[in-house]
C-alpha cells in the first residue's frame, strides 16, 4: 500500500522531553483510519510537542513514530506533507498574503517546483473556505483578520491539503460558539470520509461532539489513552486538571464541569 493511502499513525515507546523535563514517557497508541482523537492536558504538558513529533518535525528522546509501518523519520518531507496535514498552534505569517493565497499553500505538497495552482486547486480552496463561513474572505489580507478568523483560515488550509491524516493544534481556540460548532461539524464530516484526526483541545466537552478516542497527558510523563468512554471520566479529568470535575449525562452524552 502506498503511504499516500495510509491513514494510521503510531507512537511506539515514545518519550518526549523539553528543557531537561520529560513531558511524555513511553507513549504507545495508534490512530486508526476513521478515528478521531482528542488530546487533553494542562498548559505545558506536551500537547503541541506531541503533535510536532507525530508530524515528524520534533525528534523524540526515545521511541519512534510510524506512518503505517514506516518510521516517519525516513519519510521525505514532501511525502510526509501529502500524508499528514499539521495545523500548528500559531498563525503568524511573515509575508503579506491574501486569505486565498494562504489556503492554497495547502496544495504546495502536490505541486511540482515550478507548477502553479490549477483551477481545480483554487476551487478546492474556495470550497474549504465556504465550509468555514469564509467564502467572502478570499481577497482579504490575512493580517486584517481577527484571531478567530485566522484560526479558521488555518483549518481551511489543512483541509485543502487533503491528507489522509490531520493533526490539529487547538483548531477551535478563539472561535465563537457558532463557528466552533461549524468547525466541529466539518471535523465530523471529514471523519465520516475515513480521514484520521487528532485534535488538541483545552475543553473536554469538545470530545462528545466528534471524538472516538482520548489521550490525556498529565505533564509528568504519565498518560492515559483509549476509547472515549474508557478514558474520559470525572476521576481522570480531576487528576488531569488538578481540580475537581463532575460529570453530567444528558441526551446520551457525557459533559464535564468544574466542581466545588
Amino acid at each position: 500500500m502506498s503511504l499516500l493511502q495510509v491513514k494510521n499513525l503510531t507512537a511506539k515507546n515514545l518519550t518526549l522531553a523539553q528543557g531537561g523535563r520529560t513531558l511524555i514517557r513511553d507513549l504507545n497508541f495508534t490512530v486508526q483510519a476513521g478515528e478521531a482523537w482528542i488530546v487533553l492536558g494542562e498548559n505545558g504538558c506536551g500537547k503541541s510537542t506531541l503533535l510536532s513529533s507525530l508530524a515528524g518535525w520534533f525528534a523524540p528522546e526515545s521511541g519512534e513514530v510510524l506512518l503505517g509501518e514506516t518510521p516517519i523519520s525516513r519519510v521525505s518531507p514532501t511525502l510526509r506533507a501529502k500524508s499528514v496535514a499539521w495545523q500548528t498552534q500559531q498563525d503568524e505569517c511573515p509575508f503579506p498574503l491574501s486569505v486565498l493565497e494562504k489556503v492554497l499553500t495547502g496544495r504546495h505538497p502536490h505541486l511540482g517546483r515550478w507548477q502553479w495552482e490549477s483551477e481545480v486547486d483554487i476551487a478546492l480552496a474556495q470550497q474549504q473556505l465556504a465550509r468555514l463561513d469564509l467564502h467572502d474572505f478570499a481577497a482579504r489580507d490575512l493580517a486584517s483578520l481577527s484571531g478567530g478568523e485566522r484560526r479558521r483560515v488555518s483549518l481551511a488550509t489543512a483541509l485543502t491539503q487533503q491528507a489522509p491524516l490531520m493533526l490539529l493544534d487547538e483548531p477551535l481556540s478563539q472561535l465563537d460558539l457558532r463557528h466552533q460548532q461549524q468547525a466541529l461539524q466539518v471535523l465530523r464530516e471529514e471523519q465520516a470520509l475515513g480521514r484520521s484526526i487528532v485534535v488538541v483541545s483545552h475543553d473536554p466537552n469538545h470530545a462528545a461532539q466528534f471524538a472516538t478516542h482520548a489521550l490525556l497527558l498529565f505533564g509528568d510523563g504519565q498518560w492515559q489513552a483509549g476509547v472515549l468512554a474508557d478514558v474520559l471520566n470525572a476521576d481522570y479529568l480531576s487528576r488531569l486538571y488538578h481540580h475537581p470535575v463532575s460529570k453530567i449525562d444528558q441526551d446520551g452524552k457525557s459533559w464535564f464541569v468544574p466542581a466545588g
